[in-house]
């Protein structure tokens, strides 16, 4: 029914526009009685096979979704009657923020994929707190972090501090996000010693806490093999809990959008099907190369159940989904699970 009768409906407005409506209605007909039965025996399933241990934590199925869709934890409840086995929220800043002037959000639709320079718009600390304090406890929740816009370098560690402390409380484990092409001055957040540095100073404020969270990185798609091994080095000096692989991507190689299309649309993050292999390829040289040293969370083009059985494959522990999501629906989830079960 989504891609029969909804998806037309809504590819036919402006993309971001949509996002808010969906949630609008998502949200509305949530409370309708009745209504959040009907999701969960549509798309739902509970199976011992999908549970799996990362973390130390039992995710009830390896499904999620990645951060960008629900930014300011404002509909988490609701998605979870969707069949999702987690839920990143953010990217959070300290300060909430516009994010990059509008239009900012495209969809390349004969490449299924989308191009967004959202620019780390969102509500702030304080609004993800008051909504994470809702949480119903269905399922669990990551934080994904980052820093405001215009702090300067030197405050950078400051800002993803005073989100991993105030979020501590309320989301089951962390996202560092250096890797997103859409917030200016990213240069310093790329370099290895920085990182270092950044990670370091957030565990030491983990381990101030009474229980540790888990602690990942989202790494891009366009790193090339000296930079993984650089990756693979740091998690293993730092011991890191994980790695997300991978963030949006700048390349715009093999596209079957005009060229004239892409100058229109300007600089921005691919994501969806065109990023497919690049970032299943990411999985498997980290998964091959450190020897499956630590966990990975597989994104990036999956648009059905063999495109996530193949990050599992290539090494992913679990897999997240967003512009799938998108342009297949919220049966996309419920087809990859049943295709877990099975495999």
């Amino acid at each position: 029914m989504y891609k029969l009768l909804l998806r037309p409906i809504f590819f036919s407005f402006d993309p971001e526009k949509i996002h808010h409506f969906t949630f609008s209605l998502v949200k509305f007909t949530s409370k309708i009685p009745g209504f959040k039965s009907l999701y969960r025996s549509l798309f739902v399933i509970e199976d011992k096979k999908l549970e799996r241990q990362l973390f130390g934590l039992t995710f009830k199925n390896p499904v999620g979704l990645a951060a960008g869709f629900d930014k300011n934890a404002v509909l988490y409840n609701e998605l979870a009657n969707f069949g999702f086995g987690f839920i990143e929220i953010g990217t959070v800043t300290p300060k909430g923020q516009a994010g990059n002037p509008k239009k900012r959000l495209f969809r390349l639709k004969d490449d299924k994929g989308i191009i967004n320079r959202m620019g780390f718009n969102n509500d702030g600390l304080e609004a993800a707190i008051i909504q994470l304090k809702k949480n119903k406890g269905n399922l669990i929740i990551g934080g994904n972090i980052g820093k405001n816009t215009n702090t300067k370098p030197e405050d950078y560690t400051k800002d993803y501090l005073e989100c991993f402390n105030a979020l501590h409380p309320y989301v089951d484990y962390f996202v560092l996000n250096v890797s997103c092409p859409n917030v200016g001055s990213h240069a310093k957040l790329n370099d290895k010693d920085y990182l270092e540095e950044l990670i370091g100073a957030v565990q030491k404020a983990n381990n101030t806490f009474n229980k540790q969270k888990p602690i990942l990185l989202k790494i891009a798609p366009d790193l090339n093999n000296n930079q993984l091994d650089e990756i693979i080095d740091l998690v293993k000096q730092t011991h890191l809990d994980g790695v997300i692989a991978s963030n949006t991507s700048t390349d715009r190689t093999g596209l079957k959008v005009t060229n004239e299309r892409l100058e229109e649309i300007g600089n921005g993050g691919l994501s969806g099907q065109p990023i497919k292999e690049k970032s299943t390829q990411v999985i498997k040289y980290l998964s091959e190369k450190s020897n499956k040293a630590f966990p990975i969370i597989g994104v990036g083009g999956i648009h059905s159940a063999k495109d996530a059985l193949e990050k599992l494959d290539a090494g992913a522990d679990l897999v997240q989904i967003y512009t799938g999501f998108i342009y297949e629906g919220p049966s996309l989830i419920k087809s990859i699970n049943k295709a877990i079960i099975n495999n």
